[in-house]
């Protein structure tokens, strides 16, 4: 079955385009990084989660993907929080960059190919910033260097800005100065403060702008021509439009295909951001509000990546509902499976069941290559999950089940594919379903013994046809997110979603 193309939407042309590569078989994507300077937020979950996904679908596809994502391991933000905790501004940053990537592991993004750091590449900002001086885009003041944008009349091409809409303060790295010659020229190079760290260069000791180091880090890994740039709509201006007419500026044949951003992570409809002290850390998610990374990660992935999403707990508690469901129904079908495993078990798929697979293969490639429509595919999900369901119901374990035993193993396979691409595989189903019933049990305030010890308490009430006890037990379980199922061989409990 032949995947049909993929479009992504391009925001240089503000509409979907099919995805050409510059080199046949391979991608070049470079994703903007994080300034290390505290813990990372559900916002930068957000922009990675959706990179990791075009990567991973990439690789699904056959490309081979070079990723770049970098850090801004030396900027204002830092340095400030590293003067007031009075810690070295790159010991700083480098323990809250091993923090993201603990961080971003938990919710299974892939490790890029690099992850270059701007304080290792100082050299190649020099570099690109010497280029741009001799090209006549960039002019010296008391040590710091500018970047003239009336030099550059193709500024603002991406974002689509008029110049009279452009204030200093982008990004809260930009002061008004009044020696620049038009207010929004932007810093390449600032001349060194006490206190700061500061390299040597041609225009006296300082640090790079905030801008450059995207523009030369590209360059070095990438070469002036790739194939996608990514990052948060909010870095569409200034910092996207910044790099563009840096790298055109130091080379003129510097040319991005396809810019990609994704939306916001808001909170009560306001934008989640450090600076305006509206957000959780990944951190606050996984630990503090108590969800399962893949919970949170399924979260993202239920709102399309260029839409905004608004943050809940309740959201959140649906999500983990979803992940346990699918991680139990595959969990039932590998214990049914067991016993017959190693048999290699031949035969054709029974003719419904090859159906509904190769129409819920095609929605998935359709869905996934229609600029990444992750809702659809966790939507599509669940009906190779009730056929699992279904179908178990049905299997009584004897070897002469063999049409049962194939649909099942074709089942199993084609939603564990599908997970894998997605980035929603986990470790074992075992351990995942003990991870969100541990955390499921940490939000109710309950353990499992005293769980345990209520179910026991309520058969005891129902075997004495106290009934209004029972469902009283019962009932305040399930407002804790506790639910109990009256099985066969006894009563058991499961993770739920709380009423509203």
């Amino acid at each position: 079955m032949e995947n049909p193309q993929l479009v992504l939407f391009n925001s240089m042309s503000k509409q979907k385009e099919v995805f050409k590569t510059r080199v046949e078989g391979q991608v070049s994507m470079y994703v903007c990084g994080i300034t290390p300077y505290d813990f990372s937020h559900i916002g930068h979950a957000r922009a990675y989660v959706a990179f990791d996904i075009l990567y991973r679908y990439l690789k699904h596809l056959g490309y081979e993907v070079k990723y770049v994502r970098n850090f801004t391991d030396i900027d204002d933000k830092i340095i400030k929080r590293a003067n007031e905790s009075g810690e070295d501004p790159l010991s700083l940053s480098r323990r809250f960059s091993e923090a993201f990537l603990q961080d971003v592991a938990e919710l299974r993004c892939l490790p890029p190919t690099h992850e270059p750091r701007v304080s290792d590449h100082i050299e190649q900002i020099k570099d690109m910033i010497s280029k741009i001086m001799k090209n006549g885009y960039g002019y010296t003041m008391e040590g710091d260097v500018y970047f003239s944008i009336d030099n550059f009349p193709d500024y603002c091409q991406l974002s689509g800005r008029k110049l009279d809409d452009n204030r200093a303060g982008g990004g809260g790295r930009v002061s008004v100065d009044l020696r620049k010659q038009n207010p929004a020229d932007f810093a390449l190079w600032k001349a060194a403060k006490p206190g700061e760290p500061s390299w040597d260069s041609p225009w006296g000791p300082g640090r790079p702008g905030w801008h450059i180091e995207c523009s030369a880090m590209s360059a070095q890994y990438l070469g002036d021509a790739f194939d996608i740039h990514g990052g948060g709509k909010d870095l569409i201006f200034p910092h996207h439009e910044n790099e563009l007419a840096q790298s055109r500026a130091a080379c003129p044949e510097h040319k991005v295909s396809y810019w990609m951003h994704n939306g916001f992570v808001n909170k009560d409809n306001q934008k989640m951001s450090k600076s305006d002290d509206n957000f959780f850390t990944i951190r606050d998610v996984m630990i503090i509000a108590r969800y399962h990374p893949l919970a949170l990660r399924f979260f993202l992935m239920r709102t399309h990546y260029r839409s905004d999403v608004n943050y809940s707990d309740r959201q959140l508690e649906t999500a983990s509902d979803r992940v346990f469901y699918i991680y139990q129904t595959l969990y039932e079908c590998q214990q049914a499976l067991s016993p017959f495993r190693q048999e290699n078990i031949q035969g054709q798929v029974p003719a419904d069941i090859k159906e509904l697979i190769d129409k819920f293969h095609s929605d998935f490639s359709a869905s996934m290559s229609d600029d990444l429509h992750t809702a659809a595919v966790l939507d599509d999900l669940m009906e190779p999950l009730k056929a699992i369901n279904s179908n178990l119901k049905k299997f009584k374990g004897k070897k002469q089940q063999r049409p049962l035993i194939l649909t099942l193993l074709a089942l199993e396979k084609e939603v564990t594919d599908v997970l894998g691409i997605l980035g929603l595989s986990g470790s074992s189903c075992a351990e995942v379903l003990q991870q969100l019933k541990d955390k499921a049990l940490s939000r109710a305030g309950l353990t499992e013994e005293q769980v345990l010890q209520l179910i026991k308490d309520r058969n005891l009430a129902r075997k004495n046809k106290e009934y209004e006890t029972s469902d009283k037990i019962r009932k305040e379980l399930y407002d804790k997110g506790i639910a109990l199922m009256d099985e066969s061989n006894g009563t058991v409990w499961r993770p739920s979603e709380p009423p509203e």
